[in-house]
């Protein structure tokens, strides 16, 4: 519930309207660096592991592959919250690809000869980067669209 500053009446918020409150600097900073953290440790442990290459390349594409994933289950989510037509085809897709990277990490570390330390570490980075992926690409969303509602001319 919101309160009409001018009338001071109640009312619900509608269905499509996300697009009220700015991300603030901060949250937008902190999201950035949280996935620049979750990426690059994640990046420099297996830079430091005495993995094969092949193995550290399985595991760089993995973080790849989930990052897209991720960034593109939120913009199918969010798209449908807002009435915009995305096909059930890619928004199934989107959610296979997110759920099949998670499992290829799981099941790779799962089976790798590596310390349960490590397997945690490259388990918490991977869910780090995801999660942080999918709050910049919300806070870029969201601001985008700020934008344009405050100054329409620009969109045009």
């Amino acid at each position: 519930m919101f309160e009409n500053e001018s009338t001071g009446t109640k009312t619900k918020k509608a269905k499509n309207d996300f697009h009220g409150i700015r991300p603030s600097a901060a949250f937008i900073g902190a999201s950035w660096f949280s996935l620049g953290i979750g990426l690059v440790s994640y990046c420099i442990g297996l830079w430091n592991s005495d993995m094969m290459l092949n193995e550290q390349g399985y595991y760089f594409t993995v973080i790849l592959f989930g990052l897209f994933s991720a960034i593109s289950v939120q913009k199918c989510v969010r798209d449908r919250a807002e009435d915009i037509e995305v096909t059930d085809i890619y928004y199934g897709v989107s959610w296979f690809t997110t759920i099949a990277s998670v499992l290829l990490l799981v099941i790779g570390l799962w089976n790798a000869d590596l310390l349960l330390s490590e397997k945690g570490f490259y388990g918490m980075a991977f869910t780090l980067a995801l999660f942080s992926a999918i709050a910049v690409q919300k806070n870029t969303r969201d601001t985008k669209v700020i934008d344009k509602l405050e100054d329409p001319v620009d969109s045009l």
